[in-house]
């Protein structure tokens, strides 16, 4: 079921105490949901492995565990299985700062695996985590548009909903705790492999000939291409490829999935072909967006090598 943004307003204007929210991990989506809770009026610390990045009010602390030890609730937003094993385990880890009871919020695209083996060492120690990943690029995450997509059970999740409401449009209760994880790739699967038969359908028209600027507009009319994708090919025609989400990111979701897909003997021959796209666009532009690949194919049909 669906819970949408609607009387987001209302709930805020209830809240009588100022909870802090602690974030492990501070990058581009972190640093715009941190400022989207602190509007809500919760307050915000974290800690990043480099101790960069973030939007210049939030205080930086020198470790997982210290954050968790000060913050009411925990965020987690870091890119892959390793920096989440990284900054969750071990003597300065998250878990060895968190309170009985705490809520622990996991917005990372990580493997299934990884996300349950973290709800496993929570449940040891009395902590409540959630499988919670996001979907939606830095925009959504700056509008607080971002589409929650959590696993657990229906009282954890509802303690989290004033959270995800104000860094998401709606939540999607997936189902039992790793739900989340499970949901995040399907949707990623499909947004990779619908750019890459975008940019290959490109490819296909500029070497047969037709016009650049006719191409791209035409594509940003018809129905066919989703508003995501849509918003790709505008920034593809300006050979604008800032990272609203890179293609390390991308690519490294696709080899989730398809791993995951492998595991349950499910056969995933389009996915596959994408990620081998991914790859390539990855050795070429790892941080740009992983819209990069329409560039990629452009310039191997342009032949200006």
């Amino acid at each position: 079921m669906a819970q949408t943004k609607a009387g987001r307003e209302r709930i805020y204007s209830k809240m009588t105490t100022q909870q802090t929210i602690g974030f492990i991990g501070f990058g581009a989506m972190a640093s715009r949901m941190a400022a989207n809770l602190e509007k809500a009026g919760y307050a915000a610390i974290a800690y990043t492995p480099s101790g960069k990045g973030g939007n210049g009010s939030t205080p930086f602390l020198a470790s997982p565990a210290e954050v968790a030890q000060k913050a009411d609730i925990v965020l987690v937003c870091v890119p892959d299985d390793d920096a989440l094993a990284a900054s969750m385990y071990g003597p300065t880890g998250t878990l060895a700062g968190m309170k009985a009871d705490q809520l622990l919020l996991n917005t990372s695209s990580v493997s299934p695996e990884a996300a349950d083996a973290l709800l496993k060492a929570g449940q040891e120690k009395n902590y409540v985590v959630i499988d919670c990943p996001v979907s939606g690029s830095t925009p959504e995450a700056e509008g607080g548009n971002l589409v929650v997509l959590a696993g657990g059970e229906d009282a954890a999740i509802a303690r989290a909903k004033p959270i995800f409401d104000a860094i998401g449009k709606t939540t999607i209760h997936a189902g039992p705790s790793g739900s989340g994880a499970r949901l995040k790739l399907v949707i990623n699967g499909i947004m990779g492999a619908g750019l890459a038969a975008v940019a290959e359908t490109i490819a296909y028209g500029l070497a047969a000939g037709l016009d650049r600027s006719m191409l791209f507009d035409a594509l940003d009319e018809v129905a066919v291409i989703s508003p995501h994708h849509k918003r790709k090919i505008r920034a593809a025609k300006a050979g604008d490829f800032s990272p609203q989400f890179p293609t390390r990111l991308m690519q490294k979701d696709m080899r989730l999935l398809m791993d995951a897909a492998a595991r349950l003997a499910v056969p995933a021959p389009t996915l596959a072909a994408t990620t081998q796209q991914l790859s390539l666009t990855r050795r070429a532009a790892e941080d740009a967006d992983y819209s990069a690949l329409i560039g990629v194919m452009e310039k191997i049909v342009a032949n200006d090598a």
